[in-house]
């Protein structure tokens, strides 16, 4: 078993070894980094092609369709011939656009979703590089999605778009909050930014320890990655497909390609912060962890085809009046339980208590909440009438 979960490692350290034999240390040690940064990419664009087809099967179940089976036996050619599609497309470029900003936002929206692979630890030795400030690479690399979809819907001349891109500012700042300080409760709890000390960490899963700060997290991936219900960045009924209305080809596809980069490393740094990493029994831990990513992404798809799309107003209340003040809540318990407990196992009960009491709370707190609203309604309703 340890010859399969040090795999990676072994074959890393034999195929330097091997190329050490004719090269000098260090050309030896760049074709070998090289190799690991193009086995990271085609991972990326794997994931766009089976996320795609399973998507697109999974949601066709749910609404009690086959979903896409024309393409190869049971469809699962269909990513290719879309591909093929999108490569025969005209590149449109609207009248009045800006065309170098226009030009270059598709480009600067894949290039961080795919340097966020660099730091993502697949299993015991099988990642790009292992930073000490991993997760803060992972925010800072994210965050310029955040331009580039504002760079796109103002380059286009299109009112559509326009409003799309204010909606992703919004929302991704809105939600990044939240995020950002459910993190900080995780690294507060290991005490490293690394992704690789923190799956080190957890001899037991932070969502069984700390499911509150798990669910806001949970919720802010959601808006992070514009995923239903909160794609208001991109509501059909309302801005036709949002910031890149106006793009086509393979300037659209880069948009779509994006997205898909973004679920899977997103459920990557889930699996990485909450579920253990590659730790489980039995089975490899690259093994582990592509079954974690996986139970991860069919939540994602499960929420899409279960719960209607909300709108703008209460999803930016959802995030300042809820989600906020609960993560900083859960952000001062596991701060308190680290200080006054020890680590280990009584550690770990006493940050479960803790939650489930922070949760009683809430859900007391919202249910007092909804009842004075409803009162006041009933009242405006009895005084109108």
């Amino acid at each position: 078993m340890d010859a399969l979960n040090f795999l990676f490692v072994n074959l890393r350290e034999a195929i330097t070894t091997w190329l050490a034999g004719f090269l000098p240390m260090w050309a030896a040690n760049a074709v070998v980094h090289f190799g690991v940064g193009l086995i990271l990419l085609f991972v990326g664009l794997g994931s766009v092609l089976v996320l795609t087809l399973g998507e697109r099967k999974v949601i066709g179940r749910f609404q009690d369709r086959l979903g896409p089976n024309r393409w190869g036996p049971w469809g699962i050619l269909t990513p290719v011939a879309d591909g093929i599609k999108m490569l025969t497309k005209e590149d449109i470029v609207p009248q009045g656009a800006d065309y170098w900003v226009h030009l270059l936002a598709p480009i600067c929206i894949i290039i961080p979703a795919v340097l966020i692979y660099a730091v993502l630890p697949f299993g015991e030795g099988a990642w790009g590089t292992d930073l000490n400030i991993g997760i803060l690479y992972i925010v800072a690399v994210a965050s310029v999605g955040t331009i580039a979809a504002l760079m796109a819907g103002w380059s286009s001349n299109n009112k559509y778009s326009l409003l799309g891109a204010f909606r992703v500012v919004a929302q991704l700042i809105s939600y990044e909050i939240p995020m950002l300080l459910s993190i900080v409760a995780v690294v507060l709890l290991t005490g490293s930014m690394s992704m690789v000390e923190i799956v080190r960490q957890q001899s037991v899963p932070h969502l069984i320890t700390m499911p509150l700060v798990f669910f806001v997290y949970m919720v802010a991936a959601f808006a992070e990655l514009y995923r239903a219900p909160f794609d208001m960045i991109e509501a059909d009924s309302e801005l036709v497909a949002g910031f890149f209305t106006e793009y086509s080809g393979m300037k659209f596809v880069m948009f779509f390609m994006s997205e898909y980069f973004n679920l899977f490393a997103m459920s990557a740094v889930i699996t990485t912060l909450f579920l253990g990493g590659w730790r489980g029994p039995i089975l490899p831990g690259y093994v582990w962890f592509f079954v974690k990513c996986g139970a991860v992404i069919f939540f994602f798809w499960w929420v899409r085809s279960m719960i209607p799309r909300i709108r703008i107003d209460h999803l930016l209340n959802l995030a300042w009046k809820f989600l906020v003040p609960l993560a900083l809540v859960n952000l001062m318990v596991v701060a308190l339980v680290d200080k006054l407990v020890a680590d280990g196992l009584v550690q770990n009960i006493a940050l479960l208590l803790a939650n489930i009491i922070v949760a009683i709370v809430v859900i007391g707190v919202l249910a007092l909440s909804g009842r004075k609203t409803r009162s006041k309604r009933l009242q405006r309703i009895t005084s109108q009438s």
